[in-house]
């Protein structure tokens, strides 16, 4: 696969930092237009959508942000919540103007974007879930949760090359074919920030422990919540997806009065990164119809 650098050549873009209801938060930012926001998943980083930018900057003002906690974004003291994560992007969206936009979430991004869209519907024009959903996760998603909980911590309490490859490699389908040194290198030096390694392990907590607790769940991941939401919403499903399998993601959206699904057949939880060119069409027909 190509280069982050390789894939931005050409693209005027740049790193910016903003205050955003009081923290200091990282995004890179390209495209005019209607704005655009990404939002990555858990224990991520705004260069999870690098692959993605050029394509969506010739139609919008993208925004890639680093998510309350992660990457460059600075950190909160208390207890990481649904609403927590929402109130920063919202804030996010009125530091830089938009009184609405359109979003699209990775796993915890699809979750904030989600619980944002139904706490203040007039502030988001469009949704995309992409690889995550509010609905707690099966048996064997559960499973796989927990596997991904046990290699963020080893990466966060053990950091390494290797560690943080081998969490990365949970995202992919096929690991040796998409996950780049690159993109191991980028985490690896987030991760290696001072005080950023116990920061991880708080995040990884925060989420991925308490996606498999019921009691958790039924407060922050119940379907019918997303009655609510009022946009159109595109549900951007994976065959592979770990954690959330394709049928628990068909069941959910029907809660979603406008939803519609793709199933893309050769990614897991990163198809953004791992078929960009499919993601990139599908994700574009979506928003500019």
């Amino acid at each position: 696969m190509s280069t982050i650098w390789v894939d931005m050549l050409g693209v005027p873009f740049r790193q910016t930092y903003y205050q955003a209801g009081g923290y200091r938060t990282r995004a890179i930012e390209c495209g005019d237009g209607p704005p655009l926001i990404f939002l990555h998943g858990t224990g991520g980083h705004a260069e999870a959508y690098m692959r993605n930018l050029a394509a969506h900057a010739q139609h919008f003002h993208v925004y890639a942000i680093d998510m309350l906690g992660h990457g460059y974004t600075d950190h909160y003291d208390g207890d990481y919540t649904m609403e927590v994560w929402s109130d920063h992007l919202l804030a996010f969206m009125d530091t830089i103007g938009a009184d609405s936009a359109c979003l699209s979430g990775e796993s915890l991004g699809a979750m904030v974007s989600a619980w944002t869209a139904i706490r203040q519907p007039q502030r988001v024009s469009k949704l995309v879930l992409n690889t995550g959903i509010l609905a707690p996760p099966n048996a064997k998603g559960k499973q796989e949760l927990i596997d991904a909980l046990e290699r963020s911590k080893k990466a966060a309490g053990n950091l390494s090359i290797e560690s943080v490859r081998a969490r990365m490699a949970w995202l992919m389908a096929e690991p040796d074919k998409t996950l780049t040194d690159e993109v191991v290198a980028t985490r690896y030096a987030i991760y290696a920030q001072p005080g950023m390694q116990q920061h991880m392990g708080k995040i990884a907590v925060s989420t991925l422990g308490r996606v498999v607790d019921d009691t958790w769940t039924a407060q922050w991941m119940r379907p019918e919540l997303m009655q609510d939401i009022q946009c159109p919403t595109l549900v951007l499903w994976t065959r592979h997806n770990p954690g959330q399998p394709v049928e628990l993601a068909q069941d959910a959206m029907r809660h979603i009065p406008d939803a519609r699904l793709v199933v893309l057949e050769h990614s897991a939880h990163w198809p953004q990164w791992e078929e960009p060119d499919t993601f990139n069409r599908l994700h574009l027909d979506f928003l500019r119809a």
